[in-house]
C-alpha cells in the first residue's frame, strides 16, 4: 500500500492491487475511510467521515489533483 501523502491525521494512498481501475485514492483517518476518485475528483465510498469532513478531504484531493495522478500513473505503469 503505498502512501503518497499524509496531511495531519489523513493517510492519502493506493492498494498495490487497483491498477485496473480509474485513478483513485483512499484516505483514512483512525478508523475512518473513504476513497476519491481522481479525474475527475468525486467521492466513491465511505465510512466513518462526516460530511462536512469529507468536503474538506475532496478540496484536499482536488488541489493536489495532477500530484496524484502523477502518483498513480507512476506507480502502475512500473
Amino acid at each position: 500500500m503505498p502512501t503518497v501523502l499524509r496531511l495531519g491525521a489523513y493517510r492519502l494512498f493506493f492498494y498495490s492491487a487497483d491498477g485496473d481501475e480509474p485513478p483513485h485514492v483512499h484516505v483514512e483517518r483512525d478508523d475512518s475511510v473513504a476513497k476519491f476518485c481522481i479525474d475527475p475528483v468525486r467521492l466513491d465510498s465511505s465510512g466513518g467521515f462526516r460530511r462536512a469532513e469529507l468536503r474538506d478531504i475532496e478540496r484536499l484531493v482536488y488541489g493536489n489533483q495532477a500530484a496524484r495522478l502523477e502518483a498513480w500513473h507512476g506507480f502502475f505503469a512500473g
